[in-house]
C-alpha cells in the first residue's frame, strides 16, 4: 500500500512538473533578446520602451509594427495584429508575448502596456487632493 501511494506521488508530481514547464514563459529584456540569449520560436516574455517614431500601423488590417527598447540602445522590433492597449504609447513600457523568429523578429500574440507607478484612479485621487 505505501509503495503504491508513493509510486502515485512521484507521478503526480511528475505530471505537474511536466504541466508547469509547457506553460512557463521566461522574460527577456530588450539587450537579452537583441544579443540571442532569448530563444527562437518559444513562446516568451520580453519588455522595454516602446522606441518613440518606431510606431507603423497598416491601413490594411489592424497590423503594427513597431520597436521595443532599452536604456542602453538594444532595440528590437515586434509585429502585432490586434487592438493595442489605450495607455499603449510611444516612450511608455510595454510587455509583449509571443515568439521571436530566425529575423530577430518578433511575433506578439499579446501586447501590455505598462502605466506610470504614480497612477491613481480619479475617484480615489479626489479623496487623496491636498487641502
Amino acid at each position: 500500500m505505501v509503495i503504491f501511494v508513493m509510486l502515485g506521488s512521484v507521478v503526480t508530481l511528475g505530471l505537474a512538473y511536466y504541466a508547469m514547464q509547457q506553460n512557463l514563459e521566461f522574460f527577456y529584456l530588450p539587450d537579452r533578446v537583441v544579443s540571442g540569449e532569448a530563444p527562437i520560436g518559444k513562446t516568451i516574455r520580453a519588455g522595454g520602451m516602446v522606441v518613440t517614431d518606431s510606431i507603423e500601423r497598416s491601413d490594411a488590417d489592424l497590423t503594427v509594427r513597431f520597436e521595443l527598447g532599452d536604456l542602453e540602445g538594444s532595440t528590437f522590433p515586434v509585429v502585432y495584429a490586434g487592438l493595442l492597449p489605450n495607455l499603449f504609447a510611444e516612450g511608455q513600457g510595454a510587455i509583449v508575448s509571443g515568439t521571436l523568429d530566425e529575423q530577430g523578429l518578433f511575433h506578439a500574440d499579446q501586447v501590455l502596456a505598462k502605466h506610470d507607478e504614480n497612477y491613481m484612479p480619479p475617484e480615489l485621487a479626489e479623496l487623496h487632493q491636498p487641502e
